[in-house]
């Protein structure tokens, strides 16, 4: 590859001068610009920047070496340009001085000296050609920093998305357990119940069927035959709730007839409640609708009835539900004249608290699990759940769900 050629400004008035100097100078290694004045050295310089040297006679007419120079160094891009000054004057120290406070970084004088000459602009062109490596060099280092840079840049970013993926996947994770907590609870609630009074009905037939009278023997055999058939139909329904889980398709609301449903769990409970000679009582508004998942609704009535139930006097315990209607809500009442709550434990109950003791005092003491599932059932609607109660007087959970009119589509 053939070496470039180093670019020499040569400007004086006297064609021979220049031509003196362009034979003394190596053609191979220098291009040479030449200018018979100072005007013209201004004009190739306003085309031309990267010069190594400019070689620049003192005296010229109408704009002098020094005045050219003054030009010259008044442009940012060129004040790098070393100017040796060409003179056929003697070295008077005022001269010299104009010179270098022109900007000149030598002088030769006329008529001047071929090797001199030669040497003193093989040092500037050395010393040009090092800058230049140097800059090259630079340039290089600075493109690696900037690959670095950007290889940072890249490293962090991966870095970033990386971290978002296993946040997502902690995410995940967690509704994964949060679902199989809601299964477990759902199960726990909605089948322990029935079951509860299955056994309970099937012991008293084992234990005293030889003593009953058949009307007697047919009742227990009905309880164990209508219970068995929900338990299975409850069964079913969970094994679907599950998979929609699983699809994160959980959440089917659809017009629901309020009365039917809180009929429906009750009669899950009314043995449950008949061994506590506990009334229930179903006071809801025939015409009310909800548009709500039926599923959930009934784990909310009938984990919040357990609990009524559970904390009932044995005897003349009485739960009551009741609903009323509230713009495009319902507000459904589950009251009880049980043991009652002491404001620490309504303010524990309505809050954010983890599975703890939130429900009663002494034997009559449940682990709360049921309200959370309760109050994310509702949150789920976009429901309120409240509590009104007080110790010895019973309590009274208030929730919402919302309306449903007969003249809505069913969904």
């Amino acid at each position: 590859m053939k070496e470039e050629l180093i670019k020499i400004l040569l400007v004086d008035d006297n064609e021979n001068n220049l031509l003196s100097m362009e034979v003394v100078l190596d053609k191979d290694k220098y291009a040479f610009y030449k200018a018979t004045s100072g005007r013209e050295a201004l004009r190739i310089l306003l085309k031309e920047e990267d010069f190594c040297l400019i070689l620049l006679d003192v005296k010229m007419p109408i704009m002098d070496g020094y005045e050219t120079a003054e030009l010259i160094y008044q442009r940012d891009k060129l004040r790098q340009i070393p100017i040796i000054f060409i003179t056929a004057h003697d070295y008077e120290e005022a001269a010299v001085f104009k010179g270098y406070e022109a900007g000149a970084v030598d002088f030769i004088r006329k008529p001047f000296n071929p090797e001199m000459l030669r040497s003193k602009v093989a040092v500037f062109t050395d010393l040009y050609q090092k800058n230049r490596l140097l800059k090259k060099q630079e340039e290089k280092l600075q493109a690696i920093n900037d690959d670095l840079v950007q290889l940072n840049q890249d490293l962090e970013q991966r870095v970033l998305e990386r971290t978002i993926e296993l946040e997502n996947l902690n995410h995940e994770l967690k509704a994964l357990n949060l679902s199989k907590d809601k299964f477990l609870s759902v199960i726990s609630h909605d089948l322990r119940n029935p079951l509860t009074a299955l056994l309970a009905s099937s012991e008293n037939l084992s234990r005293s069927a030889e003593k009953m009278l058949p009307d007697q023997i047919r009742m227990f055999a009905g309880i164990i035959n209508r219970t068995s058939n929900k338990v299975l139909s409850q069964l079913n329904e969970l094994v679907e709730w599950a998979k929609d889980q699983r699809e994160k398709t959980k959440f089917k609301p659809e017009k629901l007839h309020l009365w039917n449903c809180v009929n429906e769990s009750l009669d899950l409970l009314r043995e449950n409640a008949s061994q506590k000679e506990v009334t229930l009582e179903n006071n809801v508004e025939e015409e009310l609708y909800i548009h709500a998942d039926a599923l959930m609704l009934r784990s909310v009535l009938q984990n919040l009835v357990t609990n009524a139930i559970k904390f009932s006097p044995a005897g003349d315990g009485v739960i009551a539900v009741t609903a009323v209607s509230l713009g495009d809500m319902v507000e459904v009442c589950i009251e009880d004249n049980g043991v009652g709550m002491s404001q620490q434990t309504r303010e524990m109950v309505l809050g954010d608290m983890s599975a703890s003791s939130l429900l009663g005092t002494g034997k009559e003491k449940g682990t709360g699990l049921g309200l959370l599932l309760v109050k994310d059932f509702i949150a789920t609607h976009g429901g309120t759940i409240n509590v009104d109660s007080e110790l010895g007087k019973g309590t009274c959970f208030r929730f919402t769900m919302p309306k449903n009119s007969t003249a809505l589509a069913v969904v």
